[in-house]
């Protein structure tokens, strides 16, 4: 238990550090690290912990000029990190910073290292122009993606590569879904707008605020008026287009975003998946606050004759597992848990389900093949080599949209069986 006061600086510093730590030990935030800080604290410490990440490949750097040897404890590594992201990003305040940091260094390993992070921070302040400045000539560190990472998409989008990473590098947007089945898009954005809070019109239902927000200050979102989701995604509905009334299957369904937009444009039959029930909970939920009905089975799309009756789909919405390398700015933590290895893995199992789903299509029917990823060996390569494999199957729209300040990146492709 802390003995710091629960809205103080040190007492961020100090979670943000475990959080951290943790994800340097292999845990993922996905995992609900942040779920257990007090609600209190927790927005505090999610800046924190997202700033700090993101920008982990610049406090590596400046870290590893700082330190004689390598720290062996990990939390107090962590602590230097995420104390010099809020150095970097809040100067004004240096000296709370560095006051509060060595507070919440007292918490951390019996105190021990108190005198380290004063120095250590005292000597980043100091140093931090020559620090800064040094920066151009390391890759990871200015980019603040691993090298591996930067080599794949120099060479998939040799001018573009430099946007995707500050689009990396940069806060998410939010924008919202607007549930067609409750309110049109107008009226609810005339809600907004009496709310004080600036949207734009995006897509076919979707809105995009001028700055994020909590879902909470957002006029009936409790109801099922309105969802959270990024404009990229919301493509996947209209790119799939089901017939009203069709039979239709979201094989990796969850959190259920896709499948709900689905469901608010037609009554469909529809089946949603996901491998485990904590997955399958999250779909329910969301589509209970939505004010609408699917069958939710939790199993492995791969393996048929665990969950398919022999019936086929009109449409099949395959969102399959990827790296995320299109939607990194919302998962800081993940390209630096990946290996390189990691994507030859994500594909094969790709294509393991492309495989396995594309015998439920009906012949004329429809499958959009999705992922949140950048790299070609999941998208363009991947649906290449599912061409060659089944003769069957017509494209019939391919994009890759790459990350922006206005949404994330994703690649879509729509796929047709012919008869």
């Amino acid at each position: 238990m802390s003995r710091l006061p629960l809205n103080s600086l040190a007492f961020a510093l100090l979670q943000a550090a475990r959080i951290d730590a943790a994800v340097f030990a292999g845990q993922s935030l996905a995992d609900g690290l942040l779920a257990r800080v007090d609600p209190a604290a927790r927005p505090a410490v999610q800046d924190l912990v997202y700033g700090s990440l993101r920008c982990y490949g610049r406090g590596d750097f400046f870290l590893a000029r700082l330190l004689a040897k390598p720290l062996a404890d990990d939390e107090i590594r962590a602590l230097l990190l995420v104390a010099i992201y809020r150095l970097e990003t809040r100067p004004d305040a240096a000296h709370t910073v560095v006051d509060q940091a060595v507070a919440a260094a007292g918490e951390l390993a019996e105190g021990r290292f108190r005198g380290l992070v004063n120095g250590v921070l005292r000597n980043f302040l100091r140093q931090q122009e020559a620090l800064v400045a040094a920066l151009a000539g390391d890759a990871p560190a200015s980019s603040q993606h691993p090298d591996w990472w930067l080599a794949r998409l120099q060479a998939a989008y040799p001018d573009d590569w430099q946007n995707i990473v500050a689009a990396g590098n940069g806060p998410p947007p939010m924008a919202l879904r607007v549930n067609l089945r409750r309110c049109d898009r107008d009226s609810y954005q005339a809600r907004l707008a009496a709310e004080g809070i600036a949207a734009t019109a995006v897509g076919e239902a979707g809105l995009a605020l001028a700055k994020p927000l909590p879902v909470d200050r957002l006029p009936g979102f409790a109801d099922g008026d309105v969802s959270v989701q990024d404009p990229g995604a919301q493509m996947a509905a209209a790119l799939l287009d089901p017939a009203p009334g069709s039979r239709v299957l979201d094989a990796c369904a969850a959190p259920g975003g896709k499948t709900a937009h689905l469901l608010e444009r037609v009554n469909l039959e529809l089946l949603a998946l996901d491998l485990k029930p904590s997955r399958c909970r999250r779909i329910a939920e969301n589509l209970g606050r939505l004010g609408l009905q699917a069958d939710i089975k939790d199993a492995d799309c791969a393996k048929l004759n665990t969950w398919w009756d022999g019936q086929p789909f009109d449409a099949v919405l395959a969102d399959v597992p990827c790296t995320a390398s299109g939607v990194v700015r919302r998962n800081p933590d993940s390209k630096w848990l990946r290996r390189e290895e990691d994507v030859a893995s994500f594909a094969r199992t790709q294509a393991r389900i492309l495989d396995a789903l594309w015998q439920v299509v009906r012949p004329g029917g429809k499958l959009l093949y999705v992922t949140c990823s950048v790299f070609p060996a999941e998208n363009g390569e991947q649906i290449a080599d599912f061409l060659a494999r089944q003769p069957q199957a017509r494209r019939c729209h391919e994009e890759q949209l790459l990350p922006t300040a206005e949404h994330d990146g994703f690649f879509y492709c729509l796929l047709e069986k012919r008869d």
